[in-house]
């Protein structure tokens, strides 16, 4: 693996993710954070927003258009969807993109101007840039010039199905992703459903029917499956600062049984630093066995009704959801050992 350093520009680096996404980059050692931007709030010390990021110095938030890109070899893009493409699209062609939006996640520009309202500047780019799910996406890396990093929930959903789509082991009819995130994963603007008084003491679905994520696994599973794959996907809002939680129902194929699902999973990801499956049996996951780490834990079970099986999976959603896996991709883009600057694999207790 190579040791050579590289310069990185965080892009909107004053939201959640942009904020984990400088965490993790202070401790990579081949890493350098030479320019993080927040136009609203450029010329404002980085640490005056994020007193928590004192290694950062006086490092000054600054704009896109004050960034000089002359040396910087990758721009990690934390900004909004629409936003990101707008500022990503401006950059010089040497800087590889890394982004954390759902700018370009969907290969099929039409299906996220359809799911997002807005046309896509660049239709070619998205068709070809990289669904960074890293266990997935490894053999691509290397050579991408653009990743785009699944949604949160696509990857706790993901890390589930994927392994159990491929093998055939579950059916493509009847899936059910009932999930719960942290507050965190609505991001920092300021919302009337973030306020304490609206989020704590209670919880509630949001986006029921109608959430944005679920045409993101459909287009995953529709590739694994080889057919046309639709999903119920239900998000849920739980007073807490981060995690996230998903539980799936799926019927199993016929001659299947759960000892083969879990036996599936198991193998998939025995040799994964990143993603671990609980023996059959053992108590579900907790988001709190997770909390400030880039893991995902995940446990099958078997439901009541007879050909059914559960399977439940947990990360941090601004972790593995987001940065942490954003991290994970550039590693691989530029030849570092995968777990560089990832290497808190126990959780923050209690």
């Amino acid at each position: 693996m190579g040791s050579k350093q590289i310069n990185a520009c965080v892009l909107g680096a004053s939201g959640y993710t942009g904020a984990e996404m400088l965490r993790l980059l202070a401790s990579h050692p081949f890493i350098n954070v030479t320019a993080a931007t927040a136009n609203a709030l450029a010329g404002r010390k980085l640490t005056d927003v994020y007193p928590h990021l004192s290694s950062y110095g006086d490092m000054e938030l600054t704009t896109v258009e004050d960034v000089d890109w002359s040396d910087v070899q990758v721009a990690v893009s934390c900004l909004p969807h629409g936003t990101s493409q707008d500022v990503v699209e401006g950059l010089p062609d040497h800087v590889r993109v890394v982004d954390l939006s759902a700018d370009y996640r969907f290969r099929d520009a039409s299906v996220y101007s359809e799911v997002y309202a807005r046309s896509h500047l660049t239709p070619e780019r998205t068709a070809s840039a990289v669904y960074g799910l890293t266990e997935f996406a490894r053999p691509y890396l290397a050579d991408a010039t653009t990743v785009a990093c699944p949604g949160c929930y696509p990857t706790a959903t993901l890390l589930c199905l994927l392994p159990l789509s491929e093998t055939g082991m579950i059916e493509t009819r009847g899936l059910i992703i009932d999930a719960k995130s942290g507050v965190s994963g609505a991001g920092r603007s300021l919302k009337e459903g973030n306020l304490f008084c609206e989020a704590a003491e209670g919880l509630h679905p949001y986006g029921v029917g109608t959430h944005r994520h679920a045409p993101e696994i459909e287009q995953e599973l529709t590739a694994r499956f080889g057919e046309a794959v639709r999903v119920t996907f239900t998000p849920h809002l739980v007073p807490m600062t981060r995690g996230e939680l998903v539980t799936i129902y799926a019927d199993l194929a016929e001659g299947q049984t759960v000892e083969n699902a879990h036996a599936t999973l198991s193998a998939r990801y025995a040799d994964e630093a990143f993603v671990n499956v609980r023996p059959l049996g053992n108590l579900p996951p907790d988001t709190r066995h997770v909390r400030g780490t880039n893991r995902c834990e995940i446990s099958v079970h078997a439901d009541r009704v007879q050909g059914r099986v559960i399977v439940i999976g947990v990360i941090d959603n601004l972790t593995k959801g987001s940065a942490g896996q954003a991290l994970q991709n550039i590693n691989l883009m530029f030849g570092f050992e995968e777990g560089e600057g990832l290497s808190i694999l126990q959780p923050l207790f209690p």
